[in-house]
């Protein structure tokens, strides 16, 4: 069975909302900036995991949830969403990963993000590039 995930690309006055991953061996991506999210339980939809998801890690999860794209390669499948994020950061509770910020669509290009709790530039996780890539191929509308 082909392992599947759910991703948010949440939007806060043109930044993106990110997690930065764990630093633990053996995780996808550790120490990496990537998208709130995760694996799907059996029987799961996609948005059903990922509304779950959000409230595990954040504590939070938006009204309007729309799918934006699919990535399929030879290890997962990964559904895309997109929303409005309408709560300020301090709103959110990180119960997962070892930090969050709003990133502007330039910070993510550069390819590194700056951690304010770590107090250092932290690389993307590959599916957060994956979603870099469509949001320059097809940007999104403002949300909010």
């Amino acid at each position: 069975m082909t392992l599947q995930v759910a991703l948010a690309m949440l939007q806060r006055e043109g930044r993106w909302l990110l997690q930065l991953r764990d630093d633990i061996p053996g995780i996808v991506a550790p120490g990496m900036w990537g998208l709130f999210g995760g694996h799907l339980e059996l029987g799961e939809a996609p948005e059903q995991a990922l509304r779950r998801e959000l409230l595990e890690e954040i504590g939070w999860q938006p009204d309007r949830l729309r799918p934006w794209f699919r990535h399929a390669d030879s290890r997962r499948i990964a559904h895309f969403f997109h929303g409005p994020l309408l709560v300020p950061l301090s709103g959110l509770h990180l119960q997962e990963g070892q930090d969050m910020a709003l990133a502007s669509l330039d910070e993510l290009r550069r390819g590194a993000v700056w951690s304010p709790r770590l107090g250092q530039n932290r690389a993307l996780a590959e599916s957060l590039g994956w979603a870099v890539a469509q949001l320059q191929r097809q940007p999104l509308p403002p949300q909010g």
